[in-house]
């Protein structure tokens, strides 16, 4: 296994050996369960109630928008951790601080498009 293609070999050994246990266990389960349906459990359960009326239910777009904010954001954290260990590095200090307020200053104009936009309110 050396070389350049050996430790791609390990890679997908492995990989096929995840996949083969994860398959086991999906066979072992469908062959070992029990298999009843009646009316009852075949029914559509949602939070212990029962389900009445129309499937289609709409729902206002700011839930979307405070997702969509949240995602970004989220991913805006991804790129401030590896920038916190690097920061301390040496040579990078000015640059990468500056490069950091930049992006945190992109980051700050859509919040305050956001804000101006009125999507931020809640009611």
């Amino acid at each position: 296994m050396d070389g350049y293609f050996g430790s791609y070999v390990l890679v997908a050994a492995l990989l096929a050996i995840g996949v083969a246990i994860v398959a086991g266990a999906l066979l072992a389960n469908r062959l070992l369960r029990p298999s009843r349906p009646t009316p009852d459990k075949l029914t559509t359960y949602e939070c212990g109630v029962d389900p009445v009326g129309d499937g289609w239910a709409q729902s206002q777009v700011r839930y979307y928008v405070f997702t969509y904010l949240y995602v970004v954001f989220a991913v805006d954290a991804v790129f401030l951790f590896p920038w916190a260990t690097v920061f301390d590095a040496p040579g990078y200090g000015l640059t990468t601080l500056v490069e950091m307020f930049v992006f945190l200053g992109f980051i700050a104009l859509g919040i305050v498009y956001a804000w101006r936009k009125r999507v931020l309110t809640w009611t």
